[in-house]
């Protein structure tokens, strides 16, 4: 059996925030507005992930609402919605992620992403892709203005190497 998941995050961008993606503090002036520590790209892996369970989004698991979350680090996120996935007895087979943010430039820090990633879903580095793109001056990421991730994720009940 395999599940296919989408899922997609976008935040603001403002002074005075730090920019986190994959886990990576990206050194920058601006970074992301949000509840938890506004990682879009691990957001948009765990809400793949929930959307292959049907389980809803991270909102309705990790509610903005709720203090317990405020400046979350979003790998734990990750992990608690890996953990939701094995309990169902789903494996990631392999992630494939794209972040759009205009400024700093991000292949630096794209290694250090997946290492993280893979880390927190229990896979070998070679099954997460992480590509970054800029907007190329069109709409609110190219404009500066935000960051933008989204991810695809095929998972399997079957064991790994099967």
């Amino acid at each position: 059996m395999f599940r296919i998941g989408i899922g997609n995050d976008t935040h603001r961008l403002v002074n005075g925030r730090p920019l986190v993606l994959g886990g990576v503090h990206i050194p920058t002036a601006r970074g992301a507005e949000g509840h938890s520590d506004a990682d879009a790209l691990l957001h948009a892996i765990a809400d793949a992930i929930l959307g292959a369970l049907c389980e809803g989004d991270l909102g309705v698991h990790f509610s903005d609402r709720d203090p317990q979350w405020k400046d979350a680090n979003s790998l734990q996120l990750l992990s608690r919605v890996m953990w939701l996935a094995q309990e169902r007895g789903l494996l990631i087979v392999n992630v494939d992620a794209t972040v759009m943010l205009e400024q700093p430039k991000l292949r630096p820090y794209v290694l250090s992403m997946r290492e993280n990633i893979a880390e927190t879903l229990g896979v070998e580095i070679d099954c997460v892709s992480v590509k970054a793109k800029t907007g190329e001056g069109i709409g609110t990421v190219g404009q500066g203005l935000a960051v933008k991730a989204q991810a695809v994720v095929l998972m399997s009940a079957e064991v790994r190497g099967s």
